[in-house]
């Protein structure tokens, strides 16, 4: 059974494939076979799909009224290398409706990764599977247009007030690298209108892990946060920050949560709660690590479900990440139940 995993894994291009068969406790769904940094919207009555493509070179739009039928979905390359001389490694796009228009976000550089920034297009139309989209260009997110990744976007409905949060150095790499959650208030989707605050960086022994277990490593020490992914808890009252912790190439990847009332200064890093503890870690039994979710409405429109990356090592260089998702709930006091 594992080697046909692997051997399955292996075939896979840059097509992804899927099924819609149950895991082992029939809670989980699995909707591709390959596949990372999921994120899904929904929006009158359609399922809206990213995720960052196995090459890198594309950014794509999946469109569903059924996420378990994600394999067949609708496709739509938006954006490919071929569209930019100077710009790959296109990473972790997502595609948000802001004010009533579509916003598709997403990270690249120029092929130093040094020089990785976040990235805005807009669409002139209504329908992001068959309208145009125009490059708002980069986001700057501090003067020395330090290092950025993985943007996402938090929108307050009672106040209208917009943020951007993404994972970043606080300055340029040296002999250590710690990448950070930040957050800065918007002042247009495509501009920043406030300076960049720390909410959260790598201080738990299980937000630091960098070398596996069998020794396998990076060049140096890498701390990491990364991944924010923003949520209103279902009352409104509550903000909510899951977030990846620890190295993505190691086997201790982690999901932690921060928490903030939805009416503080959320520019105060001081209303910002974290959680001590990893709300998910990775499974000593399996081997499977889940850091990289997205919280979406159900098809009934009262429950949610989570759609995420399931994460496996076999051995040092092969890896299988598979797009999984299962219902879950939410606590009292306004938190995910994972």
């Amino acid at each position: 059974m594992l080697m046909a995993a692997v051997s399955a894994v292996m075939a896979l291009t840059a097509a992804c494939t899927g099924r819609q068969d149950a895991a082992p406790d029939d809670t989980s769904a699995l909707l591709l076979e390959q596949g990372c940094y999921p994120y899904a919207l929904r929006h009158d009555g359609h399922y809206y799909y990213t995720m960052q493509v196995r090459s890198a070179d594309t950014v794509a739009i999946w469109q569903t009224d059924d996420l378990g039928q994600l394999a067949t979905a609708r496709r739509r390359d938006v954006w490919t290398t071929a569209d930019s001389a100077s710009l790959g490694h296109f990473w972790s796009p997502e595609l948000h409706r802001i004010q009533g228009r579509w916003y598709l976000y997403f990270e690249a550089d120029d092929g130093n990764t040094d020089d990785h920034q976040l990235y805005v297009m807009e669409c002139e139309g209504q329908d992001p599977m068959t309208d145009p989209f125009r490059m708002r260009g980069p986001i700057m997110t501090n003067p020395e247009w330090n290092f950025g990744l993985h943007p996402t976007i938090l929108q307050l409905p009672q106040t209208g007030e917009l943020y951007l949060l993404w994972s970043g150095w606080p300055t340029r790499r040296a002999e250590t690298e710690t990448q950070c959650i930040y957050i800065a208030r918007m002042e247009n989707p495509w501009t920043t209108g406030s300076e960049r605050v720390m909410i959260s960086q790598p201080e738990y022994e299980w937000e630091r892990q960098w070398i596996n277990p069998d020794g396998n490593r990076s060049a140096y020490p890498i701390f990491v946060n990364e991944n924010p992914e923003a949520y209103l808890s279902p009352d409104g009252q509550r903000v909510v920050v899951c977030y990846s912790a620890s190295g993505i190439w190691t086997a201790y990847t982690s999901l932690g949560m921060l928490t903030a009332p939805a009416t503080a200064d959320l520019l105060d890093p001081a209303v910002w709660q974290k959680s001590p503890e990893p709300v998910l870690s990775p499974d000593s039994l399996t081997g499977i690590s889940v850091s990289n979710i997205s919280l979406v409405p159900a098809a009934d429109g009262r429950s949610t479900v989570m759609v995420y990356e399931a994460r496996s090592r076999i051995g040092n260089n092969n890896e299988i990440r598979q797009v999984r998702m299962r219902p879950i709930e939410w606590a009292k006091n306004g938190t995910p139940q994972f």
